[in-house]
């Protein structure tokens, strides 16, 4: 599994263990992940935003 692939599994499962928003982004060949209410940072480093609501029910 590759590391953004890992990151992307993470980034979705905190949006739903939060049930917030979360941003996943790159900066500077860093990958990181953060509540979007928070992430105030260059909108061409979002690689992805998950969103808990747009997929229903978690069970």
């Amino acid at each position: 599994m590759s590391d953004l692939s890992l990151a992307q599994n993470h980034a979705f499962d905190l949006a739903r263990t939060l049930m917030v928003p979360v941003t996943l982004f790159e900066i500077e060949g860093e990958i990181g992940i953060m509540p979007s209410a928070e992430y105030d940072g260059d909108e061409d480093a979002i690689i992805n935003e998950y969103d808990p609501f747009a997929y229903g029910s978690a069970h």
